[in-house]
């Protein structure tokens, strides 16, 4: 029997898609070209809307200790105390450990990682899709109802599917290393050099700074040439310290190349992660922005796989999460050019810092880098919440006295039906395999107010009452298909 999907790529989108499809009920196995587990940092920061997902699905303590990120848009930075709800990311994530405990999780769930098989072709028919991969036992061969690329900037499916991938070329070069045995002063979001150069220091855990060093004039490097003395030399001409006593645990490159997949999906083909999009890794959205696009993705692919999807649901992950990916790689484009254009845009940092002292423009900036201002067109409505995701920390007490925050009855993967009227709840009845309807009053009012929310499975709000013009049994239908009648 051909399984249901099969995700290439054992990465954080990778892993944190085949968990979620695994909630939702569907056989899953994850093909890594790697034979084991990565022991690199890489991307070290989580955007808040990222930690939220995880918290959401009871991951979040897993990650072990984080702090507070601070917040800016191409160096310029932007004060979150002021805004009425908490932006603030988390840093100090070494990207293994991010990947440790979501391997914990989806291998707990039942799925399957297999690793060393990396895919070298596939072939779909009206059935499915049979991929062919190549492994330390020689070739393989496996059927599934779909194939997801989850591998990379240079995904193997994405090319073999025939997806265009286009943006910018990266036209600046970027180094980038995790060094013990160093003491500098910290520069947890950049500082901008004359001459559009720039350098970052941040801490991670157990001793180990990242360092991040542009130069001015510097072009893309040939990573298998590149050396930590290449890093050590630019650091020491930028600032006068010498880096080169350090232990280099990891060294990297990455240039400023911003690119969007043409499409997210194709046929029983789809990405997602840096397969689907590439941005400079200074911003840290990547690793977050594909982290969401799997919580997007996974109640989807397996309500179509499980045969309860209603028509063109698949179909909303492209229409939903593409835009996302387009506007990540333009933000990618403009905060670069913001940080490393040199003398010429200090005006315009000027009146950027202006303007980020005023809650309005700090509010949508931060909405954006914190990805917490992602919304969707979900409904007809005046509701502020209406395609935004759900606040997970808001909490109800339900009818037994229970009190639990939004995130806690998100665990299961299923969407979520809150109503203060038990008669409301009955129009969700059959639904149960796939929507929790709970009952219970909120701790604390909302303004405008709000008797009950339908919250899809990856947090997003997709009715209200009041606030919202459509009908709850349309949108049940919408989103969560036909009504199981015994």
């Amino acid at each position: 029997m051909p399984r249901d999907v099969i995700v290439v790529g054992a990465g954080p989108v990778g892993l944190m898609l085949a968990g979620e499809l695994t909630l939702g009920g569907a056989d899953v196995v994850v093909y890594e070209r790697l034979a084991a587990p990565a022991r690199e940092s890489r991307g070290a920061s989580l955007t808040k809307r990222t930690a939220e997902c995880f918290d959401q699905r009871g991951l979040l303590g897993g990650l072990g200790p984080t702090e507070p990120a601070d917040a800016h848009f191409g160096g310029v930075p932007i004060d979150l105390a002021p805004l009425a709800e908490d932006h603030h990311g988390r840093r100090g994530v070494p990207q293994f450990r991010t990947e440790r405990m979501l391997e914990e999780w989806v291998t707990g769930l039942g799925a399957e990682i297999r690793r060393g098989q990396e895919v070298t072709a596939f072939e779909e028919t009206d059935e499915a899709v049979r991929v062919l991969a190549a492994g330390p036992d020689g070739p393989a061969e496996e059927s599934a109802a779909y194939l997801v690329g989850c591998d990379g900037g240079r995904s193997s499916v994405r090319k073999l599917a025939g997806i265009g991938f286009p943006g910018s070329e990266g036209r600046r070069g970027f180094l980038s290393a995790d060094v013990t045995g160093i003491e500098t002063r910290k520069r947890r979001i950049g500082e901008n050099l004359p001459g559009g150069s720039m350098i970052m220091a941040m801490d991670l855990e157990n001793g180990v700074t990242r360092i991040v060093v542009h130069e001015a004039g510097m072009a893309p490097h040939d990573r298998a040439s590149l050396t930590y003395t290449d890093l050590a030399d630019a650091w020491q001409r930028l600032t006068g310290e010498s880096l080169h006593h350090g232990e280099c645990r990891w060294l990297g490159c990455f240039t400023d190349a911003s690119r969007s997949a043409a499409v997210y999906r194709r046929g029983r083909v789809l990405l997602a992660g840096d397969s689907a999009h590439i941005q400079p890794p200074a911003m840290a959205q990547g690793l977050s922005v594909g982290v969401q696009d799997a919580v997007n993705l996974g109640w989807k692919l397996a309500a179509t796989v499980r045969g309860w999807a209603p028509e063109g649901l698949l179909d909303t992950y492209d229409a939903e999460r593409r835009p996302v990916g387009e506007q990540l790689a333009r933000n990618a484009r403009a905060a670069i050019e913001l940080r490393l254009t040199g003398e010429d845009m200090d005006p315009v940092r000027e009146i950027m810092g202006e303007l980020v002292r005023h809650e309005g423009p700090a509010g949508h900036l931060a909405g954006m880098v914190s990805n917490l201002g992602v919304r969707y067109e979900l409904g007809k409505g005046e509701h502020p919440l209406l395609g935004l995701r759900m606040p997970p920390g808001r909490e109800l007490t339900l009818t037994d006295g229970t009190v639990t925050p939004v995130a806690g009855l998100l665990r299961t993967g299923h969407g979520l039906l809150i109503t203060t009227d038990p008669a409301l709840a009955r129009l969700a009845e059959g639904l149960e395999d796939r929507l929790d309807i709970v009952t219970g009053t909120w701790n604390q009012a909302y303004e405008p107010g709000l008797d009950a929310v339908l919250i899809r499975p990856d947090g997003y709000v997709a009715w209200t009452s009041p606030g919202t013009t459509d009908e709850l049994t349309g949108t049940l239908a919408r989103w969560f298909g036909t009504a199981q009648r015994s």
